[in-house]
């Protein structure tokens, strides 16, 4: 028998997305350039009733991390995952973007400008929060090119500016010291949410993500992030909205929301449409400023996010919106038991956040 020194394993990354319902996992191997699902799981939490970290407001609750770190080392140990090492994703209403357009400049001229515009956008001291920012390349249509003049246009460069609290990166620190986990990353949930729909994604797609905390609408232009926008309306609104109006608790509401959805006529479509037509309004306000801006149209719309799922949300808004409109499925590309092929196309919308950030490090 031929005896080996050493065997060499497939690579393993742990993506987790903490959202304000639940805690998901998805658990990635590759292997010669094949990846694997290897675990995926989802535990409820509390975190809901407490309404954690809103967005750059002080006198908001924190994540507790003991717990939730607790939570999630239940939740691993169930799954029987292997990897020692996490990748977290930051929900978007913890973070704060913007596009900000500079005069065409030279690297540390950029660099120091940036900054100095920072102060002006971002609510909190920059010594609060981690900055970041990258170019963003606007390119222009040559009719439009034509009206304002290529001198003056060449001579403009876009940024998108991603500020995070240090306070909320603490709060994933202790979550994964508590979890016995090695922090390897953070990403904003959106760059997440781009890179687990990479193979769907048209030349300039629309990304239309509703939590249980917030919606956000995000522009893609191949696989570069072009302008993204959240707002309060969402899958906890939903529910309590409709939990109040039927004076039911709210589990059992939560459970309404997800039969009946606003597929048949009824009281739980009529209490939940004016906030569904709130997200569509929105949602319409974000394509139309784009088209506005850029003079092109998006091509593409997915919808992802929990309240992606309920009844009859895609057909209206893809009536509404004149598009067809897909559901997100991150895992159709990677290996996994046939069996499981109709479990995961049905929780797809779910488990994207927490799919794209387990694949960042196996790039």
């Amino acid at each position: 028998m031929v005896k080996f020194p050493f065997r060499v394993l497939p690579k393993r990354s742990l993506g987790v997305d903490i959202g304000t319902w639940a805690i998901r996992i998805v658990e990635l191997s590759e292997w010669k350039g094949r990846i694997r699902l290897e675990n995926y799981g989802e535990i409820k939490t509390l975190l809901l009733s407490e309404k954690p970290f809103k967005m750059f407001k002080r006198s908001a609750l924190l994540l507790p991390a003991h717990r939730t770190g607790e939570s999630l080392k239940e939740l691993l140990k169930k799954a029987g995952v292997k990897s020692k090492g996490v990748s977290f994703s930051i929900p978007d209403f913890s973070t704060f973007f913007t596009a900000i357009d500079f005069p065409s400049m030279g690297k540390k001229e950029l660099e120091d400008a940036v900054r100095y515009e920072a102060r002006r956008h971002i609510p909190l001291p920059l010594s609060e929060v981690v900055l970041d920012w990258q170019l963003i390349n606007k390119k222009v249509p040559p009719e439009k090119e034509k009206k304002e003049g290529k001198e003056g246009k060449e001579g403009k460069v876009r940024v998108l500016l991603v500020a995070v609290p240090k306070e909320v990166i603490g709060q994933y620190q202790g979550t994964a010291e508590a979890a016995q986990l090695e922090l390897f990353s953070l990403e904003a949930e959106v760059f997440s949410l781009i890179r687990a729909l990479r193979g769907d994604l048209a030349k300039i797609s629309a990304l239309i993500e509703i939590g249980a905390q917030s919606t956000t609408v995000s522009i893609i232009e191949g696989e570069e992030l072009k302008t993204t926008h959240s707002f309060d309306v969402s899958g906890n609104e939903l529910t309590q909205t409709l939990s109040r109006s039927l004076e039911i608790g709210y589990e059992e509401a939560e459970v309404l929301k997800k039969i009946k959805g606003i597929k048949s006529e009824g009281s739980v479509k009529e209490v939940l449409m004016p906030l569904i037509d709130l997200i569509l309004t929105e949602t319409k306000r974000v394509l139309e400023n784009f088209v506005k801006e850029e003079e092109r149209k998006v091509e593409k719309l997915i919808l992802a996010g929990g309240t992606a799922l309920l009844p009859g949300l895609k057909e209206y808004f893809s009536k509404q919106l004149g598009k067809e409109i897909i559901l997100a499925n991150p895992f159709k590309e990677f290996f996994y038991p046939a069996i499981l092929e109709e479990t995961l196309k049905d929780i797809g919308p779910t488990f994207a956040i927490a799919t794209g950030i387990a694949k960042r490090a196996l790039e």
